[in-house]
């Protein structure tokens, strides 16, 4: 009996130089080891080099390998929730960064694993975690300040909210995806709270992952953080319905925000409204 249909999403901002390599390397490893249909999506989000070039030319040899182009900047969960919609193609659907800090080994021992639980997420904070290069310090203390927060806020007692290796069952996507809002890099928290609002059994495990030079994340440290601060409190807000309803006046002044941090901006909620 071949394995479950295999849905594989990479966001990709400006990743002309690192992610022809990685899209080949994860279309090799599965036509090697995995039984299953195996699709990897590309969605690509506002690039100003030639990403899709790379994209293609891996596309050429791997028929695996496929995009989605959006044009104009729409935030690394932005590029997620649109991948997300394609959840309907196979039987599980995840996603890692296009920089190749999750290896696709490690993303095949995640698969198993959801035969018991809705969502299986890697994490570098566990016991059993191999950290084949480290985060620089200062961000290290930035990640476990912002896991404080997150903690405060949701007790959803996962020690890695912001890993990149992320599996997830089709019924569970598809229940939650109108509840995803976040564009920015506090996604992931909106994607693990809108799981645990639901009902469904999340599973944290250790993963094999190796910080890669050239992070984004790391060159906007101090605003990137200051977004994500802002996004996860407008995430437990939305589940204060009556605070939520409150504040509505001051979204424009959030707006403005959002656009002074030079972040995407919360998408309209299923009524249309911010």
């Amino acid at each position: 009996m071949p394995d479950p249909s295999l849905l594989l999403l990479i966001p990709a901002y400006n990743e002309e130089a690192r992610i022809e390599p990685v899209l080949r390397e994860y279309a090799q490893f599965f036509a090697r080891n995995y039984s299953g249909t195996f699709q990897l999506v590309v969605v690509l989000n506002g690039c100003r080099d030639d990403t899709l070039g790379a994209v293609r030319r891996a596309a050429q040899d791997f028929p695996t390998v496929s995009y989605l182009d959006f044009p104009a900047p729409i935030g690394k969960g932005g590029a997620l929730i649109e991948g997300l919609k394609l959840a309907g193609h196979a039987d599980l659907i995840g996603y890692v960064d296009a920089d190749g800090a999750t290896g696709p080994a490690a993303v095949l021992k995640l698969i198993p694993l959801l035969e018991k639980a809705d969502c299986v997420i890697g994490s570098r904070w566990l016991p059993g975690s191999v950290l084949l290069k480290a985060q620089p310090k200062f961000r290290q203390v930035i990640s476990r300040c912002f896991h404080f927060v997150v903690e405060l806020l949701f007790w959803l007692h996962i020690k890695d909210t912001q890993c990149p290796c992320k599996l997830l069952r089709r019924a569970a996507v598809e229940k939650i995806h109108p509840a995803l809002r976040i564009a920015d890099l506090a996604f992931d928290v909106n994607l693990l709270v809108a799981l645990h609002q639901a009902g469904f059994r999340i599973l944290e495990i250790p993963v094999e992952w190796t910080d890669v030079v050239g992070s984004k994340v790391t060159a906007s440290l101090f605003r990137n953080s200051l977004t994500m601060f802002l996004s996860v409190v407008r995430v437990r807000l939305i589940y204060w319905p009556w605070i939520y309803k409150l504040l509505r006046p001051l979204r424009p002044l959030e707006g403005w925000i959002y656009k002074k941090l030079r972040s995407p901006q919360p998408l309209p909620d299923s009524a249309g409204k911010k």
